[in-house]
Parts: structure tokens; C-alpha cells; sequence
């Protein structure tokens, strides 16, 4: 059994309050727009971690995180990319990829919106945990909290980590 702490769109923004709201995670998992790598330096001494980059991901984050991860979890396969999309509207470039990876959790981030949304045209749970950065339109910082039990996905927790303008401590 593995708890994840799941989280993205930072855009260099590391809201203090992840330390306390992942505190009881095995791993964390990024979702991409990072934004520098200070703030990975600092969430690798916390928990392992692991992720993508993103749209605004230079090259320091693109040579430490891959575009895709595809990876088995327990008995659950992942695949995880920054611009993903949601069920009915993914890109037309992922849609084979979907098909042929067949992964059983599909992991996005980009869009600063929170959506837990089982894909029944392809068969896997879609996460996108939203944004905890402070730039974007998002109303919400967000993150996701979830355990990983051999072949399920279970305990799926949102945690809101206050409005997108306020800096907590």
C-alpha cells in the first residue's frame, strides 16, 4: 500500500502547507509547470518524488523530468503528462496513445482545474489535482491525496489549500 501526495501547476510557488498536507505520504507526484528547481530540491528532501514537466518548464526541469512518465505502481499503471486534457476532449495526439498504453490511472495537469472523472470510453480513473501556485485564473489552490492498494485506487482525497491570492504559512 502506497499513499501519494499529488499536486502541479506551482508555477515556483511552494505553499508551506504541503509539508503538513503530505506529511503522511510515501511519494509525491508532480504534475508539471513546476516552474524552477530550488522548489523540487526542496520537495525532494521531504518525500521521493516523481513527475513531469510542463509548458513553462525550462530546460533545468526538462533535464531532471520527463514530457510522459508511464510506470506501474503497486498493481496499477500510470501514465502521467502535463497537457492531457479530460474525458471527450483529449488531444487528438494523446487519444492513440491512450489506446495503445491502456493505463489504468491517467494523470494530467495544465488547465489549473480539479477533476476526478472515471474515463469509461477508455476504461481508467482521469486526475487532474488543479493548481497550488498562486498564478493563474484558478479561485482554489488544490491538491490531491490518494492510496494505492495492489490493483486499486483508493481514500481519493481533495484538499484545499485556500484562495489563489493568499499566501498561507
Amino acid at each position: 500500500m502506497i499513499r501519494i501526495g499529488l499536486f502541479g501547476d506551482t508555477h515556483s510557488h511552494l505553499d508551506p502547507q504541503l509539508f503538513h498536507t503530505f506529511k503522511d505520504c510515501d511519494q509525491l507526484w508532480h504534475t508539471g509547470d513546476v516552474g524552477n528547481v530550488q522548489l523540487l530540491e526542496q520537495v525532494e528532501a521531504f518525500k521521493p518524488l516523481k513527475g513531469v514537466y510542463g509548458n513553462i518548464d525550462g530546460h533545468k526541469i526538462r533535464a531532471i523530468f520527463p514530457k510522459d512518465l508511464i510506470f506501474m505502481c503497486e498493481g496499477v499503471k500510470i501514465f502521467m503528462t502535463h497537457i492531457g486534457g479530460y474525458p471527450g476532449r483529449y488531444p487528438a495526439s494523446l487519444r492513440k496513445r491512450l489506446e495503445i498504453i491502456r493505463p489504468d490511472l491517467f494523470i494530467c495537469g495544465h488547465s489549473h482545474i480539479l477533476k476526478v472523472i472515471y474515463d469509461k470510453q477508455y476504461n481508467f480513473l482521469h486526475i487532474n489535482p488543479g493548481a497550488c501556485g498562486l498564478q493563474g485564473w484558478h479561485q482554489m489552490k488544490t491538491v490531491i491525496r490518494f492510496t494505492i492498494d495492489g490493483p486499486q485506487i483508493k481514500n481519493l482525497e481533495v484538499v484545499e489549500l485556500g484562495l489563489r491570492g493568499k499566501i498561507n504559512t
